[in-house]
């Protein structure tokens, strides 16, 4: 149900009382006196806790002069556009400073709020099962951190529905006792940053009856001083040692195991120097089985996942890193001590490579760890030669003294696309080739430090940005282009197979804008023969209008003219070649004769036209050899005034 409350400035209250989740107001009423003067009202419209409501304002008639001022919940109500309350209550303002003849309807619609998606705690992730009221926010956190705060909160309804309670937290704990573990992860507190001064933390795990545990070394970076890290083979703090950081300069590639089912973890620092600290990961495994293989940054498929012997693993890494060390595939063996018969191999972001993928990522050197002082790194991308490169750089966060230079070309020698130092936000290039070049160099004089500092490029082959579209064949005909790549300018012809005609235009050119002068043409079936054209001296007689296969056209030459071929056409169609005529273009010619004369007046090599008067009348007896059929060569005749 929706109340409407109506408060004007002459002081009138009135409550309206709606069953429709939906529906009109119309305001002001047309009948109302006060409505020839100023109007100044307040609506108010409330509904059940857990809806708001939605307005939109629409004229009902003509507005004469100057629309009215709508305000709804302070914002400004343009005809059209709607405004949706954050509660289950909206107020709306109407103001008119001059008469008017018409009203307005101001459509309403009940809909259901909801609750903000709560954020992800950072180290943690959240699922929703619906954002509505009585919807609920699962929270985890991923291994080696423990949820601080409520691990489900509810959506509340209210007049704004609202989260039961605040986000909780992942956070590292200094020590425990974790009990019947499977599978998972102890780092030092504040990891991936930075571990405090004089913390003293134990952890004891304890594999279920019967199994053993497995340690992969994730990171150990402790700082220069007496801050110790130590594995012991048991579950009290006598233990006899299996790791001692004071005493292995190299991490164990392959792990430790351990000979019963604990494992006793101490991390001590003391007051002085920090650094990133460790992090380990853990898994139980059961007598007659290989523990199960771990590569970070990285992943792999097995034949069987309970790893039992002549189980069969093969790795790979994450986009961006490289196998190395180790073997790519393992197998579990040998039935009395189960073992994998290899190192499992590390994936690592290296300085340097070569990439002909069509998309990829790109890493700064031991990428999310800090990178190396001194190094001068070279990749190389490549793509297909009618494509070109994007570069998407997400992350930048480097030393002011450290350079990134990406160059338009497949060597050092190409134009710059860009160089940076320092930070910087996420930010994109293109190439106008199909190689690009990235070079990393990083200051010899002093280290940059911290997680996460580095870069991250990700890339992807992508069409040319400097070439108009590809156009394609046509049915019946083909195409000639003037450039090989089709850049500004190119101009590309079309033509037809005998017997078909274009239909368009047949020449296309690209422009400055990448887009082609006209629209694709076709090639159709030729029905109609082409017009012959005229004959000087003539005129033609068509059998009809259009020169379709039957239509004949008659060549007529004019008085003083003959003609020079056959006078009738016929438009034909036999062969695949298309309809065409049955006889050459005929020609009309003057005739002419040669006089041969005894009068001294003219040459025997003048030339008149036949029916021509001669300029003086003196009786001659002439030979005529004209083209005039009339007379024969051998013809003589005289010439009379």
């Amino acid at each position: 149900i929706a109340h409407v409350f109506l408060h004007s400035r002459a002081g009138k209250l009135t409550l309206t009382n709606f069953t429709s989740p939906g529906g009109y107001i119309e305001t002001p009423q047309q009948a109302r006196s006060w409505y020839n003067t100023d109007v100044d009202c307040t609506y108010t419209v409330t509904v059940y806790m857990g809806y708001g409501v939605e307005i939109q304002v629409n004229p009902s008639h003509d507005l004469a002069g100057r629309e009215p001022s709508v305000l709804a919940n302070e914002s400004i109500l343009l005809k059209g556009l709607v405004v949706r309350s954050w509660s289950n209550q909206i107020s709306i303002h109407f103001r008119s400073r001059q008469p008017q003849s018409s009203s307005l309807l101001l459509r309403y619609q009940a809909f259901v709020l909801s609750c903000n998606f709560p954020d992800r705690p950072a180290y943690g992730d959240v699922s929703v099962t619906s954002l509505h009221a009585g919807g609920e926010a699962y929270f985890y956190c991923f291994n080696g951190y423990q949820l601080q705060g409520p691990s489900t909160l509810t959506c509340r309804n209210a007049t704004t529905p609202y989260w039961s309670g605040k986000v909780p937290r992942c956070l590292v704990a200094c020590g425990g006792m974790v009990k019947n573990v499977t599978l998972g992860r102890i780092v030092s507190p504040g990891f991936p940053g930075n571990y405090s001064n004089n913390l003293t933390c134990h952890w004891v795990l304890e594999a279920p009856e019967g199994q053993r545990l497995h340690v992969h070394f994730e990171k150990v970076a402790l700082a220069e001083d007496d801050d110790r890290f130590l594995i012991k083979n048991g579950n009290h703090i006598d233990s006899p040692i299996l790791y001692d950081s004071y005493e292995v300069e190299y991490l164990p590639n392959e792990g430790i195991v351990s000979s019963a089912r604990h494992l006793f973890v101490e991390f001590t620092t003391d007051g002085f120097g920090t650094n990133t600290g460790v992090a380990i990961r853990y898994e139980a495994f059961a007598a007659g089985h290989c523990y199960e293989p771990f590569v970070k940054y990285g992943n792999f498929t097995t034949t069987d996942s309970t790893y039992a012997v002549g189980t069969v693993v093969e790795f790979t890494c994450d986009p961006g890193y490289t196998l190395e060390q180790g073997s790519v595939i393992i197998e579990c063996m040998d039935p009395s001590n189960p073992q994998w018969n290899e190192t499992e191999p590390a994936c690592r972001a290296v300085c340097s490579g070569e990439i002909t993928d069509s998309a990829g990522v790109v890493l700064s050197p031991n990428w999310p760890e800090a990178y190396d002082k001194g190094q001068d790194c070279i990749w190389g991308i490549h793509v297909e030669e009618d494509k070109r490169i994007m570069l998407d750089i997400q992350v930048l966060h480097m030393g002011k003294n450290d350079m990134l230079t990406f160059y338009d070309g497949d060597d050092l020698t190409a134009k710059i696309l860009g160089q940076y130092s320092g930070s910087r936000p996420r930010f994109k290039l293109y190439t106008s080739m199909a190689d690009v070049t990235i070079q990393f160099q990083s200051d010899p004089a002093t280290n940059i430090y911290g997680y996460n500092n580095g870069f991250v490029v990700h890339f992807f082959e992508v069409p040319r940005n400097d070439t108009c579209p590809e156009l394609p064949e046509i049915s019946n005909g083909w195409k000639t282009t003037s450039h090989p790549d089709l850049v500004h300018g190119t101009v590309v012809t079309y033509q037809c197979y005998p017997g078909f005609e274009v239909v368009g235009t047949e020449m296309l050119m690209c422009q400055w804008d990448l887009t082609w002068s006209g629209d694709l043409p076709s090639c159709e079936r030729v029905l109609s023969c082409p017009d012959p054209g005229t004959v000087e001296h003539s005129r033609r007689v068509m059998s009809g209008p259009r020169l379709i296969v039957g239509s004949t056209v008659q060549y007529i030459c004019n008085k003083g003219y003959s003609l020079s071929g056959n006078s009738l056409l016929s438009c034909y169609h036999r062969d695949s070649t298309g309809p065409k005529w049955s006889e050459k273009l005929p020609k009309c010619i003057r005739e002419n004769m040669i006089l041969f004369t005894n009068n001294p007046k003219y040459t025997p090599t003048d030339t008149h036209t036949y029916g021509e008067k001669l300029p003086k009348c003196i009786r001659e007896n002439m030979i005529l050899f004209t083209n005039n059929p009339k007379y024969t060569p051998t013809d003589t005749h005289t010439y009379g005034c």
